[in-house]
């Protein structure tokens, strides 16, 4: 009896310890975790940075939100347009503007629309390079702290089309590409190479094939004046200048075609110029695509400063290739048809 009671109490004894303990460890941890003000922003804080993380990830390794900031690209691509990049297209950067790796079979193909850092960026130094696209990756695309003097988004990524491929050799007649593929003797018009290979029909021209002779009369006054030659300007030059004068046409200025026709005239004006000679041969001749390069061009061919004027880009230099566009909403839609 007395050994049974004894057990009781003992019973009793132990499980009101363990309800008083379990009691006070639920009061300690209430009291360790009260949440307070800074508790709460710490919370924000914590999963936002988890968020941003996450983010870039995405941003970096698989899929990147660009947008569109000039006019080049029109009509495939609108000023404004947000269209989302494939990252590992290519291969895979390790870092902002970093070496590539798993390039292997990863090569660009003709007509795909790319995304590539501009070759003539102004670098404020590695440390801002990379900073600038963290924050642009990582506010998908709100935030750009790489401004200029103005305070102007600078771009340090261009989207174009791939035109010309190892091996090509581009030229330009009145704003007309002209294709010489690898492995063949003859000129084609990019219209018939395209039609015949079924690429893409969407670069365009707006600029009214007219005004050439204007423009190239303009490039040649031009090399006339700069030698003090005014005097003996043909009067063809002077005649078909004067036809663009006055006249109402908007009409964008070809600064590639201007600058062959000057330089052919300062040729002729100089021929002993060994400069001048060899900057007109190589407007004459075109531009070669070398082995691991790629000639970009914007579609919208009258408008767009491309590879034209900076040259052909390394395929360690493109980031990506644009897959989509969603935004607009009503423009939303997939681009590797394009």
């Amino acid at each position: 009896m007395f050994l049974s009671m004894a057990n009781y109490f003992d019973w009793v004894e132990d499980k009101t310890e363990r309800a008083l303990t379990k009691r006070k460890a639920k009061k300690v941890y209430k009291k360790a975790h009260k949440r307070t003000f800074l508790s709460e922003l710490w919370s924000w804080i914590d999963a936002l940075l988890f968020a941003i993380f996450f983010v870039l990830l995405i941003n970096q390794f698989l899929f990147q939100l660009f947008v569109i900031p000039s006019p080049s690209m029109v009509h495939t691509l609108e000023v404004g347009d947000r269209v989302i990049v494939n990252k590992d297209s290519y291969g895979v950067e390790l870092y902002p503007a970093g070496p590539k790796i798993m390039t292997s079979g990863r090569n660009v193909e003709r007509d795909n629309i790319i995304t590539f850092y501009n070759p003539e960026y102004d670098s404020k130094g590695p440390f801002f390079d990379v900073l600038s696209q963290v924050v642009y990756m990582g506010t998908l695309t709100l935030v750009n702290i790489d401004k200029d003097e103005n305070g102007n988004p600078r771009e340090r990524l261009y989207v174009k089309r791939a035109v010309g491929m190892p091996g090509d050799v581009v030229s330009f007649e009145n704003g007309d590409v002209m294709i010489l593929p690898g492995g063949t003797d003859e000129f084609v018009s990019e219209y018939d190479f395209r039609s015949e290979n079924g690429l893409s029909l969407s670069p365009n021209r707006i600029v009214n094939i007219d005004a050439y002779p204007g423009l190239e009369a303009a490039a040649a006054i031009t090399a006339y004046s700069d030698n003090n030659l005014m005097s003996y300007l043909p009067n063809e030059e002077r005649d078909d200048y004067l036809e663009i004068q006055g006249t109402d046409d908007d009409w964008i200025f070809d600064r590639y075609e201007f600058e062959k026709e000057r330089y052919k005239t300062l040729e002729i004006l100089n021929p002993s110029d060994m400069s001048y000679r060899s900057q007109s041969a190589k407007y004459q001749n075109g531009i070669y695509v070398p082995t691991g390069y790629v000639l970009p061009l914007g579609d919208n061919r009258d408008n767009s400063h491309d590879g034209r004027y900076f040259g052909p880009v390394e395929e360690s230099d493109i980031n990506g290739r644009v897959i989509g566009r969603f935004w607009p909403l009503n423009r939303i839609g997939n681009l590797t048809d394009d």
